[in-house]
Protein backbone atom coordinates (compact mmCIF):
# COMPACT_ATOMS: atom_id res chain seq x y z
CA UNK A 1 0.00 0.00 0.00
CA UNK A 2 1.31 3.66 -0.09
CA UNK A 3 0.08 6.70 1.39
CA UNK A 4 -0.55 9.15 -0.94
CA UNK A 5 2.98 11.35 -1.60
CA UNK A 6 3.45 15.07 -1.58
CA UNK A 7 1.98 17.19 1.28
CA UNK A 8 -1.88 18.51 0.81
CA UNK A 9 -1.99 21.66 -0.44
CA UNK A 10 -3.12 24.71 1.44
CA UNK A 11 -6.91 24.24 0.14
CA UNK A 12 -6.80 20.73 1.16
CA UNK A 13 -6.14 20.56 4.92
CA UNK A 14 -8.80 17.35 5.19
CA UNK A 15 -5.69 15.55 3.27
CA UNK A 16 -3.14 16.71 5.82
CA UNK A 17 -5.59 15.61 8.50
CA UNK A 18 -5.66 12.06 7.25
CA UNK A 19 -2.45 11.33 6.68
CA UNK A 20 -0.68 12.87 9.83
CA UNK A 21 -4.16 10.55 11.87
CA UNK A 22 -2.95 7.55 9.97
CA UNK A 23 0.70 7.46 9.22
CA UNK A 24 1.19 4.66 12.28
CA UNK A 25 -1.66 2.32 10.63
CA UNK A 26 0.25 3.20 7.19
CA UNK A 27 3.62 2.23 8.32
CA UNK A 28 2.12 -1.19 10.03
CA UNK A 29 0.28 -2.33 6.74
CA UNK A 30 3.47 -1.52 4.50
CA UNK A 31 5.56 -3.46 6.99
CA UNK A 32 3.12 -6.16 6.84
CA UNK A 33 2.38 -6.54 3.09
CA UNK A 34 6.11 -5.70 2.35
CA UNK A 35 5.27 -4.98 -1.54
CA UNK A 36 8.23 -3.45 -2.23
CA UNK A 37 10.06 -6.55 -1.11
CA UNK A 38 10.34 -9.84 -4.36
CA UNK A 39 7.69 -12.13 -3.50
CA UNK A 40 6.88 -15.83 -4.25
CA UNK A 41 3.29 -16.43 -6.32
CA UNK A 42 1.69 -18.18 -3.31
CA UNK A 43 2.36 -15.22 -1.28
CA UNK A 44 1.26 -12.78 -3.91
CA UNK A 45 -2.16 -15.12 -4.73
CA UNK A 46 -2.33 -14.59 -0.71
CA UNK A 47 -2.60 -10.40 -0.81
CA UNK A 48 -4.58 -10.62 -3.78
CA UNK A 49 -7.14 -12.77 -2.07
CA UNK A 50 -6.99 -10.71 0.81
CA UNK A 51 -7.97 -7.76 -0.74
CA UNK A 52 -11.14 -9.27 -2.99
CA UNK A 53 -11.83 -10.45 0.89
CA UNK A 54 -11.71 -7.13 2.03
CA UNK A 55 -13.08 -5.23 -0.99
CA UNK A 56 -16.20 -7.57 -1.63
CA UNK A 57 -17.53 -5.97 1.51
CA UNK A 58 -16.09 -2.91 1.75
CA UNK A 59 -17.59 -1.52 -1.29
CA UNK A 60 -21.40 -2.45 -0.52
CA UNK A 61 -20.98 -1.11 2.85
CA UNK A 62 -19.34 2.19 1.20
CA UNK A 63 -22.09 2.58 -1.09
CA UNK A 64 -24.66 1.61 1.78
CA UNK A 65 -23.07 5.13 3.40
CA UNK A 66 -22.74 7.33 0.82
CA UNK A 67 -25.90 9.28 -0.82
CA UNK A 68 -27.64 8.24 -4.05
CA UNK A 69 -26.43 11.07 -5.91
CA UNK A 70 -22.81 9.38 -5.50
CA UNK A 71 -23.76 5.77 -6.63
CA UNK A 72 -22.59 6.01 -10.25
CA UNK A 73 -19.47 8.16 -9.59
CA UNK A 74 -18.54 5.28 -6.54
CA UNK A 75 -18.90 2.54 -9.09
CA UNK A 76 -16.89 4.18 -11.34
CA UNK A 77 -14.11 3.64 -8.88
CA UNK A 78 -14.59 0.19 -7.88
CA UNK A 79 -11.67 -2.81 -7.59
CA UNK A 80 -13.06 -5.90 -6.57
CA UNK A 81 -13.69 -6.60 -9.73
CA UNK A 82 -10.12 -6.04 -10.62
CA UNK A 83 -8.92 -8.69 -7.77
CA UNK A 84 -11.36 -11.72 -8.70
CA UNK A 85 -9.84 -11.10 -12.42
CA UNK A 86 -6.52 -11.87 -10.70
CA UNK A 87 -7.64 -14.39 -8.63
CA UNK A 88 -9.33 -16.83 -11.66
CA UNK A 89 -6.11 -16.02 -13.89
CA UNK A 90 -3.98 -17.22 -10.85
CA UNK A 91 -6.08 -20.59 -10.72
CA UNK A 92 -7.82 -19.76 -7.10
CA UNK A 93 -11.11 -19.75 -6.48
CA UNK A 94 -13.24 -16.67 -6.40
CA UNK A 95 -15.37 -16.67 -2.54
CA UNK A 96 -18.44 -16.30 -2.97
CA UNK A 97 -19.07 -14.39 0.84
CA UNK A 98 -17.52 -11.31 1.68
CA UNK A 99 -16.06 -10.46 4.59
CA UNK A 100 -17.87 -7.75 6.26
CA UNK A 101 -14.94 -4.89 7.43
CA UNK A 102 -16.05 -2.95 10.46
CA UNK A 103 -14.83 0.52 8.66
CA UNK A 104 -17.04 3.31 9.60
CA UNK A 105 -17.83 3.98 12.94
CA UNK A 106 -20.49 5.92 12.62
CA UNK A 107 -22.88 7.13 9.85
CA UNK A 108 -22.26 10.15 7.18
CA UNK A 109 -20.71 10.88 4.16
CA UNK A 110 -17.51 12.33 6.24
CA UNK A 111 -16.71 8.72 7.54
CA UNK A 112 -17.41 7.53 4.08
CA UNK A 113 -14.75 9.54 2.81
CA UNK A 114 -11.90 9.11 5.47
CA UNK A 115 -12.64 5.28 4.62
CA UNK A 116 -12.22 5.92 1.31
CA UNK A 117 -8.96 7.93 1.28
CA UNK A 118 -7.20 4.73 2.63
CA UNK A 119 -8.48 3.11 -0.80
CA UNK A 120 -7.99 5.39 -3.05
CA UNK A 121 -4.51 6.85 -1.80
CA UNK A 122 -3.27 2.74 -2.00
CA UNK A 123 -4.39 2.57 -5.83
CA UNK A 124 -1.20 5.20 -6.40
CA UNK A 125 1.41 3.04 -5.59
CA UNK A 126 -0.17 -0.05 -7.35
CA UNK A 127 1.72 1.66 -10.84
CA UNK A 128 4.71 0.93 -9.49
CA UNK A 129 3.96 -2.48 -8.32
CA UNK A 130 2.44 -3.64 -11.21
CA UNK A 131 5.77 -3.41 -12.93
CA UNK A 132 7.54 -5.02 -10.45
CA UNK A 133 4.83 -8.07 -10.71
CA UNK A 134 5.52 -8.42 -14.78
CA UNK A 135 9.87 -8.44 -13.51
CA UNK A 136 9.61 -10.93 -10.60
CA UNK A 137 6.27 -12.68 -11.63
CA UNK A 138 5.74 -11.99 -15.23
CA UNK A 139 2.21 -11.17 -14.76
CA UNK A 140 0.61 -8.30 -16.31
CA UNK A 141 -3.04 -6.56 -16.46
CA UNK A 142 -5.69 -9.11 -17.84
CA UNK A 143 -3.39 -11.55 -17.02
CA UNK A 144 -3.04 -11.78 -13.18
CA UNK A 145 -1.96 -8.34 -12.47
CA UNK A 146 -5.38 -6.44 -13.11
CA UNK A 147 -5.82 -5.29 -9.14
CA UNK A 148 -2.62 -3.15 -8.68
CA UNK A 149 -2.98 -1.87 -12.16
CA UNK A 150 -6.43 -0.66 -11.14
CA UNK A 151 -7.13 2.32 -13.46
CA UNK A 152 -4.19 2.65 -15.51
CA UNK A 153 -3.28 5.71 -16.58
CA UNK A 154 -6.41 7.51 -14.85
CA UNK A 155 -5.21 6.71 -11.61
CA UNK A 156 -3.56 9.77 -10.99
CA UNK A 157 -6.37 11.74 -12.46
CA UNK A 158 -9.19 10.00 -10.26
CA UNK A 159 -6.67 10.66 -7.32
CA UNK A 160 -7.11 14.35 -7.95
CA UNK A 161 -10.82 14.17 -8.11
CA UNK A 162 -11.11 12.62 -5.12
CA UNK A 163 -9.22 14.72 -3.00
CA UNK A 164 -11.61 17.66 -4.55
CA UNK A 165 -14.96 15.48 -4.21
CA UNK A 166 -13.35 14.55 -0.57
CA UNK A 167 -12.72 17.99 0.26
CA UNK A 168 -15.79 19.14 -1.05
CA UNK A 169 -17.94 16.71 1.00
CA UNK A 170 -16.50 16.60 4.19
CA UNK A 171 -16.19 20.38 4.45
CA UNK A 172 -14.67 22.45 6.83
CA UNK A 173 -16.71 21.32 10.09
CA UNK A 174 -13.96 19.97 12.70
CA UNK A 175 -16.34 17.15 13.51
CA UNK A 176 -16.68 15.97 9.79
CA UNK A 177 -13.31 16.00 9.86
CA UNK A 178 -12.04 14.22 13.27
CA UNK A 179 -15.14 11.44 11.63
CA UNK A 180 -13.25 10.89 8.55
CA UNK A 181 -9.85 10.24 10.15
CA UNK A 182 -11.38 7.50 12.98
CA UNK A 183 -12.74 5.80 9.86
CA UNK A 184 -9.42 6.24 7.97
CA UNK A 185 -7.65 4.50 11.13
CA UNK A 186 -10.90 1.91 11.51
CA UNK A 187 -10.28 1.07 7.49
CA UNK A 188 -6.47 0.45 8.04
CA UNK A 189 -7.11 -1.50 10.90
CA UNK A 190 -9.60 -3.80 9.57
CA UNK A 191 -6.77 -4.29 6.76
CA UNK A 192 -4.60 -5.07 9.17
CA UNK A 193 -6.80 -7.74 10.62
CA UNK A 194 -7.36 -9.37 7.01
CA UNK A 195 -4.21 -9.90 6.25
CA UNK A 196 -2.27 -10.44 9.42
CA UNK A 197 -3.66 -13.81 9.12
CA UNK A 198 -2.83 -14.53 5.77
CA UNK A 199 1.36 -13.30 5.30
CA UNK A 200 2.78 -13.55 9.04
Amino acid sequence: MSNPPATAAPDEPLLGELRAATRPHHDRIEQLLALDAPMALPRYSAIIGGFHSFLSGWEPQLRRAMPERLHGWLAERGRAAFAADDLAFLGRAVPSSAHSPDCLPEPGVAAAFGSMYVIEGSALGGQVITSWLKRDLGLEPGRGASYFHGHGRRTGEMWREFRLRATAEVGADPASRRAACRAAERTFDALIATFEPLVT
